[in-house]
């Protein structure tokens, strides 16, 4: 066998290990560190490449981002603003059909740009959305699939631990991997508030619902209570990092001392909350640290393979356009949508077409946007769409099957395949707030 052959087969082994349930960081290092000994006879070279796959992770001044948005994420949510800015977006769509499927889509935007975790976003609204939903005589599958898909804004809205780790794959800044992520994650919203007027408009029979009685309103002074806090860390973390006040990683650490401000002044933190708070930082933070460092080690690998010169030859011979470079990336990610999780998806497709997307002028920040998205349709479809599974297992209503949830995704999977068309076909809307 040839380095192309042993790279292909490397390939293939990291998904079937990886559907077979082997965690991510150890198919990809460990069947990396074997092919490259393979193709080089060198168990010197495999072992000299792994140290410096960890050194170059662990190093990385910007690895700091991951930490500290992690824990500003976690005393957020420990905060309660995930609440909060659902009861006031509920104020706003209240009078209108399904308005709280769309309140829950604001209220994700909102909560995704200061937690970045579409699961984190999920847990959060079942507990809220779909009691609340299905109080008001919603369809449960209604409830669920609003709830599954506004729950990946978490993954594109910046601070996005995707978009993070996407940076590192591709050597991009995480700045402007945040900033990029801004207009695409606010249109995706858009495009679902957009679909549930529509669905309501034409297919009531599927949302169902009631509308909100105006008993139910909030003073203006609880609307500030509840706002000004969350608007303060955005206006923190993302207008620090616009302005050029602050780096990413101090934008993160002002956030996190913002957060732990915010819960203190709402009695929801104390010492043991606070260690708790900062143990689950750890822990997330080592396991995407062994994640970013088995995936710069797959990169090395395909390196050494050349798979990624031979699929630019190989689609240069057939003289494929920007149009079949894109179907074929998309077509790709959606397969491995429905056996992976994005982060498998991300750290397998992403290193293959680097190098072509760098050759042919484009942008890497716009790429990394469309891989993204296109990644995080997966979360909502079968069989291993993540956000579901959480939504069930956080839910644990009988009366909700998991293909309810499955079911009632499929409007919003199909949304968020049209805005990535979009995004595709207009680059700008991705680099509009880089200029």
């Amino acid at each position: 066998m040839n380095s192309i052959d042993i790279g292909m087969v490397s390939i293939i082994a990291i998904i079937v290990l990886i559907y077979l349930g082997v965690y991510i960081p150890i198919a990809l290092g460990v069947v990396s560190f074997v092919a490259i000994w393979v193709m080089r006879d060198s168990y010197d070279l495999s072992f000299a490449l792994l140290k410096i796959a960890i050194g170059d992770s662990a190093m990385e001044y910007t690895f700091a981002t991951i930490p500290l948005f992690t824990f500003m994420g976690l005393i957020v949510s420990k905060a309660g603003l995930g609440a909060d800015i659902y009861s006031v977006m509920n104020q706003g769509f209240r009078r209108i059909t399904g308005g709280i499927g769309m309140a829950t889509v604001g209220a994700n935007a909102v909560f995704a740009a200061v937690t970045g975790s579409s699961i984190a976003s999920a847990s959060v609204f079942s507990k809220m959305s779909v009691p609340e939903m299905l109080k008001h005589d919603y369809n449960p599958r209604f409830a669920v699939g609003v709830v599954a898909g506004s729950s990946v804004l978490g993954m594109i809205i910046p601070p996005s631990a995707m978009l993070i780790i996407y940076s590192f794959v591709a050597e991009q800044s995480v700045g402007e991997m945040f900033l990029a992520g801004v207009v695409p994650g606010l249109l995706l919203a858009a495009a679902y508030v957009a679909a549930i007027w529509f669905m309501g408009r034409f297919t009531p029979g599927f949302v169902g619902g009631t509308l909100v009685e105006d008993t139910d309103l909030m003073p203006w002074s609880e609307i500030a209570i509840k706002t000004l806090p969350i608007l303060a860390l955005i206006v923190v973390v993302l207008g620090g990092i616009y302005t050029g006040w602050t780096t990413p990683v101090e934008a993160g650490a002002a956030g996190s001392l913002l957060g732990i401000v915010i819960a203190g002044l709402r009695g929801r933190i104390n010492l043991r909350t606070f260690w708790d708070t900062v143990i689950e930082t750890g822990h997330i933070t080592a396991a995407i640290l062994f994640l970013i460092t088995a995936a710069s080690m797959y990169a090395r690998m395909l390196g050494i393979a050349g798979l990624p010169n031979e699929l630019q030859t190989i689609l240069a011979e057939n003289d494929f356009s920007f149009f079949w470079i894109m179907f074929l990336l998309v077509v790709l990610m959606l397969f491995l949508g429905t056996i992976l999780d994005t982060a498998s998806i991300i750290l397998i497709v992403v290193p293959l077409f680097l190098p072509l997307i760098d050759s042919m002028g484009l942008s890497l920040v716009w790429f990394g946007i469309v891989a993204v998205v296109a990644a995080e349709i997966g979360l909502l479809t079968p069989p291993l769409g993540l956000s579901c599974f959480v939504i069930k297992a956080t839910l644990d209503d009988d009366r909700i099957a998991l293909k309810d949830v499955f079911l009632g995704a499929l409007p919003f999977a199909g949304v968020m395949l049209i805005v990535l068309i979009i995004l595709i076909c207009f680059p700008s809307l991705s680099l509009a707030i880089l200029g």
